[in-house]
This record gives structure tokens, C-alpha cells and sequence, in this order.
């Protein structure tokens, strides 16, 4: 793991919550895009040393809607930057660790993520992510 690369946060209304992080906390708002194979909508925000996903569902079909459903809005996985993913997964799964994924997809921004079970990783949802 080379580094957080970035928190994901469920939300209900994404035009309704920007406000507050880009007027009341002064976070610069990066990009907004439709990631389709997810269903799902993603604001990037910069926060400095780290950027925030804030992550909207486009239909009850998303992971994302049942997990507001189930939970309500708030921090929903933290993403580590990594290299050589396919590499990590096989290095995790030797380990051990349950993966969501058997394969590496695209995620947000192009980059190729997959997700470790949470009753792996004590209950928090992690994600490895490699940009291109």
C-alpha cells in the first residue's frame, strides 16, 4: 500500500451536500462523473493531502443506494494507491483476506480498484486503487 488515496462518502442528494463542502469547508471541487458500470455518481473534492469521492446512486440498482439504505449516508470505504493490483489481490488472498472482486475493474476517475470484504478487514471497507 503506497498511500490513502482517497475516502469515499455516501450520499443521498450530491448537488444538495456540495455546498457544504466546497463553500462551508473551502474544498475546491475537482470533477463530477457518471460511473455507469457502478451506478453511480461521483463528486472528487480536494481536501489538501487527500481527496474526498462523495458518491450519489443513480438508481436503486447501486451498491451505494443499499448501503444508505442499510446505514445511511457517511463514510462508506477508504482507498489505498497501489501498484501492480492484480499482484496485491493475490498477495491478500495468500494472506488470507476476502476480496469483493475476483478481477480488478474500472473504477472513478479510469483507475482500476477492487474492494476488500469487510469482515476481513475489521469491518471497514477497503479499496485498492491504481491509477493509470
Amino acid at each position: 500500500m503506497k498511500k490513502v488515496d482517497h475516502i469515499g462518502i455516501a450520499v443521498r442528494d450530491l448537488n444538495g451536500v456540495l455546498p457544504y463542502y466546497t463553500e462551508t469547508l473551502g474544498c475546491p471541487l475537482l470533477k463530477i462523473e457518471e460511473v455507469a458500470s457502478e451506478n453511480v455518481r461521483v463528486a472528487f473534492i480536494d481536501a489538501g493531502n487527500i481527496k474526498l469521492e462523495l458518491l450519489e446512486p443513480m438508481n436503486e440498482e447501486s451498491a451505494i443506494f443499499s448501503f444508505l439504505e442499510k446505514r445511511g449516508e457517511g463514510i462508506h470505504h477508504i482507498a489505498f494507491g497501489v501498484e501492480g493490483i492484480e499482484e496485491r489481490m493475490a498477495e491478500l488472498r495468500e494472506k488470507g483476506v476476502r476480496l469483493l472482486n475476483e478481477e480488478p475493474k474500472r473504477g472513478a476517475g479510469g483507475a482500476l480498484v477492487a474492494f476488500m470484504h469487510p469482515k476481513s478487514s475489521n469491518g471497514v471497507l477497503y479499496e485498492l486503487c491504481e491509477k493509470q
